[in-house]
């Protein structure tokens, strides 16, 4: 596997400016959030790395990537190509940075839809990358950062009620994943 210091010089060539810049804030981000709940930080460093670092290919590049390593995509993440880079990323992940840790390529796999049953470290990125200081300002996004150090679940909750919310007033088709992701945390933090 390349060293962090190799995998952040590549990047920087591979990724836009404005790319690049919230990569490092979702690394940033992601360690905080590790040494507040308890996760191996260095996963968490890795994983906030690499969970965009296939977002500048070309989607047919993706595309391709995961037909050759067969990783189906669905026809959802087919007709809504900005979802391609987080499977393509987990492989990128994997076959350009040497990446083996399943942990950390699932983390990457899952932080732009989530899933049900998170592991911390997916839960972690899922949220770092939502609420990394370089983010734009998004409704409600001070109670959510605050969460995000002092209830993971109902953070994600509060994330994925959020994407859903605005999917559906600009009329954008959903993820049926965000969808589990959003029931799965609203029964966790009713329990």
């Amino acid at each position: 596997m390349m060293t962090l210091d190799e995998i952040r010089d590549d990047l920087k060539r591979q990724l836009k400016p404005g790319r690049y810049e919230h990569t490092v804030s979702v690394m940033y981000t992601a360690a905080s959030l590790a040494m507040c709940h308890g996760a191996d930080v260095q996963k968490a460093v890795l994983a906030g790395l690499l969970h965009d670092c296939s977002k500048n290919m070309p989607d047919e590049e993706q595309i391709a990537l995961c037909e050759r390593e067969n990783d189906p995509l669905s026809e959802f993440e087919r007709s809504n190509r900005l979802l391609l880079h987080a499977k393509s990323g987990a492989l990128t992940a994997r076959l350009r940075y040497g990446v083996e840790d399943e942990e950390v390529l699932d983390a990457i796999r899952s932080h732009t839809t989530g899933r049900a049953g998170m592991s911390l470290l997916e839960k972690i990125i899922y949220v770092a990358d939502y609420i990394e200081p370089a983010r734009r300002t998004l409704p409600g996004i001070d109670e959510v950062r605050y969460l995000a150090f002092h209830d993971l679940d109902r953070c994600i909750y509060m994330i994925s009620s959020h994407t859903l919310d605005y999917l559906l007033t600009k009329n954008m088709s959903v993820d049926p994943r965000t969808e589990e992701t959003c029931r799965y945390y609203k029964e966790e933090i009713t329990r």
